[in-house]
């Protein structure tokens, strides 16, 4: 099983607004870079889908080290949240409905196509992919922040 490195950031201004994702897939010294984003959505919207859209590219099965500056992304899937509140009908409590439920099906689908492992970055600090990921959600984000 190829072992890959996935990192990925999303970005928004406003919440809703324009908003950008970012994921950079590597493997033995090969770097791939996707981004897109739209133009009304919301931050916790677009961290998830650097995820999806990082995880869609790959071809096959495979083991992921993700690294992600969003706890929302990485406690729901390290912790088991996102699986609990897809067991309960995508209730996070008896009152509290999860929030963004097709985009969490389509992750947890993906993610039991690989062995994961979750990592947690400081975001803005001194991880240059991280920086990375976060300079192309931006330009997504003012890219699709431009055609309003």
């Amino acid at each position: 099983m190829k072992t890959v490195t996935l990192y990925t950031d999303g970005a928004c201004s406003g919440n809703p607004g324009p908003g950008g994702w970012a994921a950079i897939l590597m493997y033995q010294g090969h770097k791939r870079e996707l981004s897109g984003g739209e133009a009304a959505t919301t931050n916790n919207r677009m961290e998830l889908m650097g995820v999806i859209e990082g995880l869609r590219a790959l071809k096959e099965p495979c083991s992921v080290d993700l690294w992600s500056d969003s706890r929302y992304v990485i406690d729901a899937l390290e912790k088991g949240w996102a699986v609990r509140w897809r067991k309960n009908g995508w209730m996070r409590s008896k009152k509290e409905e999860a929030k963004n439920p097709e985009l969490w099906e389509e992750l947890l689908r993906l993610t039991e196509l690989h062995e994961m492992r979750y990592h947690w970055v400081k975001g803005h600090a001194d991880n240059p992919w991280n920086n990375r990921c976060d300079m192309l959600a931006v330009e997504q984000r003012n890219r699709f922040a431009e055609e309003i």
